[in-house]
């Protein structure tokens, strides 16, 4: 009995030297591509498993936190803004699922942290069921102490800062999500009455059913991109159209011309008959 427990100890020890193995290769293959960006605001992140991409990432993030200063006279409170942007090489990690994924990068030493929840779903409609994914959640943790952001912040420390429902980037499956247009995301921070703002711009981003390794699939464009594209190519395409119906208005005149011209003329008095024949 005693050999039989040793063995089943020696198992339990391999199976959970295994897990630690597994756990450690899947946070070796979640990468910061950021280098390959040509926008220097912009970071590329990319999360693998089993060898395959299976979350990618492309965007430019800011966010604009208000936080109290003391006042020159030292009794009243002021609200001060930092700017903290997302900066390139930051640390990543993420995890994939079937219907949930997640991002989290973390930079300047881990005084800033953001985390993004992709949630996939199906949907009943009239034309049959249909599925869909989203940005379901964001989490933005900031540090007050941070002095590059933050100057003189009353009580300086760690806040939370997180969306409510949120249903943003809302996606049909089997596509990536691109919007160069910027997208601000309110977030209700821990800070009392404070409103963390973040804004997103230069967004590609495809947390699920990624079928070539490295590429994003079929682009879903935002309706402002849409909208802008439109208003792009609309005098374009009026132009033409004038521009034809001009073409045509004078090849209708010429043909018009050249018939009139080739006609006989007939005498209308009687008086014209004596010089004909």
């Amino acid at each position: 009995m005693g050999l039989r427990r040793r063995a089943l100890e020696g198992l339990r020890g391999l199976l959970l030297l295994l897990h630690t193995v597994a756990q450690i290769t899947a946070e070796q293959e979640v990468e910061n591509l950021s280098g390959l960006s040509t926008n220097p605001e912009k970071d590329i992140f990319v999360v693998r498993e089993n060898g395959t991409t299976c979350l990618m990432a492309e965007f430019a993030a800011k966010f604009v936190v208000p936080y109290d200063v003391w006042a020159s006279n030292y009794v009243d409170l002021i609200t001060e803004q930092a700017d903290v942007a997302l900066t390139r090489g930051a640390e990543v990690k993420g995890r994939c699922g079937h219907n949930e994924s997640e991002l989290q990068v973390f930079w300047v030493d881990r005084a800033y942290a953001l985390k993004m929840l992709f949630v996939k779903e199906s949907h009943n409609t009239s034309r049959g069921p249909e599925a869909t994914w989203r940005l379901g959640r964001v989490q933005f943790v900031y540090d007050s102490s941070e002095k590059t952001h933050f100057k003189d912040a009353v009580s300086p420390g760690k806040h939370t800062a997180s969306s409510h429902r949120l249903s943003a980037l809302v996606t049909p499956a089997g596509k990536s999500y691109e919007c160069q247009a910027q997208q601000s995301i309110p977030l209700a921070s821990s800070d009392p009455q404070k409103t963390v703002t973040m804004i997103l711009s230069a967004v590609h981003i495809q947390p699920f059913d990624i079928i070539s390794d490295f590429v994003f699939s079929e682009e879903h464009k935002c309706p402002v991109d849409e909208r802008e594209q439109l208003e792009e190519t609309l005098p374009l395409i009026l132009g033409l159209i004038l521009g034809l119906v001009i073409v045509v208005t004078l090849a209708i005149y010429h043909v018009h011309h050249k018939m009139t011209a080739n006609q006989v003329q007939i005498p209308r008095a009687r008086s014209q008959y004596k010089h004909m024949g």
